[in-house]
């Protein structure tokens, strides 16, 4: 089941948020919105947000701050920024700082808003899933290396000069130890094991 694509706008301005709400009525996204850099903080502290969309002018904390502990509070978050009053010396400040994905001026292109944040979300996807992938490459290593010490030299493949694999004697007994410790090591994993799925 894949989750819902959720997304953050914060603008000072009502009729901004309500545009841009209204703009992605079909997509299918779950839109939270926030006046200020403090509130869209709060939002991000109970909200499963995947991208965050910010006006740069606001009073109290410009979009370039929020996006600033955004990076560093929530660093998977996509960051984007939407501006009416664009420089380039803004457009630069707000990428070194903030590290954002996208930089719009309004108004904007209906299109390619729509498509720039469905861009956003496949990154975000892309990385959750790069991200789950080095997580498990490195459990299964840590697995490895304590199979390893319990049992040196089980990961260690020797070869003949046919290349045909050498298997030094295993007895049953040694077998049913193995089997025992790789039960428990995917119990304490949380996962099931082959006798618990019969």
């Amino acid at each position: 089941m894949t989750k819902k694509r959720s997304l953050l706008i914060v603008d000072d301005e009502p009729s901004i948020i309500t545009a841009l709400t209204r703009l992605l009525a079909d997509e299918g996204y779950e839109v939270f919105s926030a006046a200020g850099g403090k509130d869209a903080l709060r939002v991000l502290a109970t909200k499963p947000v995947q991208v965050i969309i910010t006006d740069e002018h606001m009073p109290g904390m410009s979009g370039t701050e929020l996006l600033s502990v955004v990076r560093q509070r929530y660093p998977c978050v996509v960051r984007m920024m939407l501006t009416g009053k664009a420089s380039l010396e803004d457009a630069m400040h707000a990428v070194n700082h903030g590290e954002i994905y996208r930089f719009f001026i309004k108004p904007w292109d209906p299109y390619e808003l729509k498509l720039s944040l469905w861009n956003a979300f496949e990154k975000y996807d892309l990385e959750e899933e790069q991200r789950l992938l080095l997580a498990t490459i490195k459990r299964q290593r840590r697995e490895l290396e304590a199979l390893e010490r319990e049992y040196p030299g089980i990961s260690t493949v020797r070869r003949d000069h046919r290349a045909a694999v050498l298997v030094e004697e295993i007895t049953p007994e040694d077998i049913e130890e193995i089997k025992a410790w790789c039960r428990q090591q995917q119990k304490a994993s949380g996962g099931a094991s082959d006798d618990d799925r019969e």
